[in-house]
């Protein structure tokens, strides 16, 4: 087994990701010790964003967010989720 170097400390995390973009974490992290971590927490990072929508269509989302018992926001986001899955789905079943 080779010799470890030390970790060195950052000053920011700018730093931190300029170091391990040119290093390799195998000199300094022995991966053989490592084990799976489950975080049930963590949630994935969002970003606010302002979309202009025709009031009747925002009406008839929220119909039918009422409808389902959610918000129509959450809504909204499961309805964007399927398409795009679908729509990349469709781009990679069309490229093979």
């Amino acid at each position: 087994m080779r010799k470890l170097k030390a970790k060195p400390t950052f000053k920011s995390e700018a730093h931190e990701a300029a170091f391990w973009s040119t290093h390799d974490s195998t000199d300094y992290i022995d991966y053989s010790k490592s084990r799976r971590m489950i975080f049930p927490k963590l949630k994935p990072s969002t970003e606010t964003i302002s979309l202009r929508l025709p009031k009747s269509l925002l009406d008839q989302l929220k119909t039918l967010a009422n409808k389902r018992d959610v918000p129509y926001q959450t809504l909204l986001k499961l309805f964007l989720l399927e398409r795009v899955h679908a729509e990349l789905h469709l781009k990679s079943a069309k490229a093979s």
